[in-house]
């Protein structure tokens, strides 16, 4: 049997290890399929270590098979949900297993159902959205409005976006969740099991996290990255930039927005929080800086298909695997860098480099097509 996870470990902390252990507990003898983000995460953060040490950590904890979400899913929720769903499907997973704040698959379900089939959502979300609300909030409103019920916690949203993709896909895959008991989104300390949220906070005040994190995580977190280290990087391609709606996600109303701003702001943090509104979420403007600062446009952005699928690294039982989906499989399988499908990839890696924080940038550059598929 197959199951799927998707993720970021940004960082891998003991509510991932849980995660992990529990299907295997809940699953004897199953596979386990990680599908991973890069650097940039759905949330908009950059990833504090990059997709290859996440892999290795993966590997090292029980994880089968490490395949790439290609930067251009990491979006909203549903697109975000689309690129992964997708990539499960093609792989053959049986299950995809999710943290859930109300670890109720039917709930989700039937909420997943009321958005895809009542004739009112659609237009109940826009009425939400004209009046100036941002789109979860919006779902959230119109779910409430039809059912009664709502949803506001992140991993029940996400794991909402998941089954409304196999559900319209019509896919065979059985969605399934394991209880979240930390606060995705608290910067504080909740016990062992605490946020990526809260162990990120530390780590950008140079505080210890050993005990937050298992050991093998842990020597990888001596170097972690983060978007504040590039603010002035920013500054400069906003300010030099004339028309900022030629990037992902950026209309002409939050351009001026940026633009107006940009100049009374001296950190990441103080820009944040002059130009968010009610209607453009913290998550949606740090993922729109993202782009800035990457230069990913809305034309690299304008096909969603999956064109690919890149192999991190894999165990004997991921060998297995991907040796059976080859012979059905319409799409290619990369296990090295593919410069015609990763351009953006390798010019993402070359941005980042730029950190002063990265003394090795040549090594930094080239571990994005140099790096073969870690195996286990």
């Amino acid at each position: 049997m197959n199951i799927g996870i998707i993720c970021e470990y940004n960082p891998f902390h003991y509510g991932h290890l849980y995660h992990i252990n529990k299907i295997k507990e809940m699953y004897k003898g199953c596979n386990i399929i990680l599908v991973i983000s890069n650097w940039i995460t759905e949330r908009g953060d950059l990833s504090v270590i990059d997709k290859f040490d996440k892999t290795d950590i993966a590997l090292y904890y029980g994880v089968d098979l490490v395949v790439e979400l290609p930067i251009k899913y990491i979006q909203s929720a549903d697109i975000f949900a689309y690129g992964g769903v997708t990539i499960l499907n093609k792989l053959k997973c049986d299950k995809i297993v999710f943290g859930s704040e109300s670890n109720d698959i039917n709930f989700l379900t039937n909420l997943a159902n009321t958005s895809l089939f009542n004739k009112e959502f659609d237009s109940i979300v826009k009425d939400n959205l004209n009046s100036g609300v941002n789109y979860p909030t919006a779902l959230s409103n119109a779910l409430k409005t039809l059912t009664g019920e709502t949803v506001k916690s992140p991993n029940d949203l996400l794991g909402l976006s998941y089954i409304k993709e196999i559900i319209k896909n019509n896919y065979s895959i059985e969605p399934v969740t394991i209880k979240r008991n930390s606060n995705y989104n608290s910067k504080e300390i909740e016990g062992k099991i605490t946020s990526a949220t809260s162990i990120r906070e530390l780590l950008k005040n140079n505080k210890n996290i050993k005990n937050y994190v298992p050991e093998y995580s842990y020597k990888y977190l001596n170097n972690p990255l983060f978007i504040e280290d590039y603010f002035d990087y920013l500054k400069y391609k906003i300010i030099s930039t004339d028309d900022l709606t030629i990037y992902q996600g950026i209309d002409k109303n939050l351009s001026n927005r940026i633009k107006n701003y940009i100049n009374e702001s001296y950190s990441f943090d103080e820009f944040m929080n002059n130009i968010k509104t009610k209607r453009y979420t913290y998550n949606r403007l740090k993922r729109t800086l993202m782009y800035i600062l990457l230069s990913i446009t809305k034309k690299e952005y304008n096909n969603l298909d999956l064109e690919y699928i890149r192999v991190l690294g894999f165990n004997k039982n991921g060998k297995r695997i991907l040796n059976s989906v080859k012979k059905e499989i319409d799409i290619p399988i990369f296990t090295n860098f593919n410069k015609k499908y990763m351009s953006i990839d390798l010019k993402i890696n070359q941005i980042i480099s730029l950190n002063k924080k990265i003394k090795d940038k040549k090594s930094f550059i080239e571990k994005e097509y140099k790096t073969k598929p870690i195996i286990k």
